[in-house]
């Protein structure tokens, strides 16, 4: 891949006393590409993502996003990132064109800039006559796909995004990752998590994590091929529930027909 590293993670350990949250980590993202990164509650990719969005700090190894050291340069990856968490994060009683130059101001770009973007937005999204309605009067999907536009407002080279689809539709589902194709093709990187594990087959490359290590990390048609699976769902389970494929063949053997 000839594509720039916009994230280099190696031996990224992370321990909470005694407990070790993240085990030795090492990968890499690049440039324009859609990486996903999946685990179940627990596995530890939480607080690799808080290390990667300049959150919280690495016990040992070196972490690398947008150029900047996460122990030494936090807040400067903080200024060339985009984050959406699995909780809608805009205001909600605010409209939305000012949720729009709130966050404008707090990404550090001018009023000229602010105005004219915060108008391409809404035309973009097709919200022009809507961008003064509260944030509060909007479904939850409509709300979703502002919160990750508002994301990369500021044209960041990374946006993080956890779980940014949980409780959609299935249509709201389909047109939120038109847009993060869209923002991919355009050269930033989209780094997310997900529950719905056939969005991951629309990722570029997957990693999948369990206790704290990263267990696989490869293309979708890779990983299913490794595993010899049909879906990386059938990856997620033997990596995550290596048992119980197994327990399942046993049961099928068993049954009587």
């Amino acid at each position: 891949m000839n594509r720039d590293k916009v994230i280099k993670v190696r031996n990224l350990v992370k321990k909470f006393g005694s407990f070790v949250a993240n085990d030795n980590l090492s990968f890499d993202v690049y440039e324009g590409e859609i990486f996903g990164f999946l685990g179940a509650n627990g596995a530890g990719k939480t607080t690799a993502i808080r290390i990667l969005t300049g959150l919280s700090e690495p016990t040992s190894g070196e972490v690398m996003v947008a150029g900047f050291d996460a122990r030494r340069q936090p807040e400067e990856i903080k200024k060339n990132i985009g984050y959406m968490c699995q909780k809608f994060s805009l205001y909600e009683d605010l409209t939305i064109r000012e949720n729009i130059m709130l966050y404008g101001g707090i990404y550090g770009l001018d009023r000229n800039t602010i105005r004219e973007r915060t108008g391409q937005l809404l035309d973009k999204l097709r919200f022009s006559e809507y961008g003064d309605r509260l944030i509060s009067s909007l479904p939850l999907g409509v709300k979703q796909k502002l919160a990750f536009a508002v994301a990369v407002f500021h044209k960041p080279k990374i946006v993080f995004l956890d779980e940014p689809t949980g409780g959609v539709d299935p249509l709201t589902r389909r047109q939120f990752w038109e847009m993060i194709y869209e923002t991919a093709s355009g050269g930033i990187t989209v780094f997310v998590t997900t529950h719905y594990m056939d969005e991951a087959e629309y990722c570029d490359r997957v990693s999948i994590m369990n206790e704290g290590r990263i267990e696989a990390l490869d293309t979708p048609a890779e990983l299913k091929r490794l595993y010899n699976a049909a879906t990386v769902e059938e990856v997620f389970v033997k990596i995550a529930r290596p048992g119980a494929n197994s327990k399942k063949e046993n049961a099928d053997n068993n049954r009587i027909v």
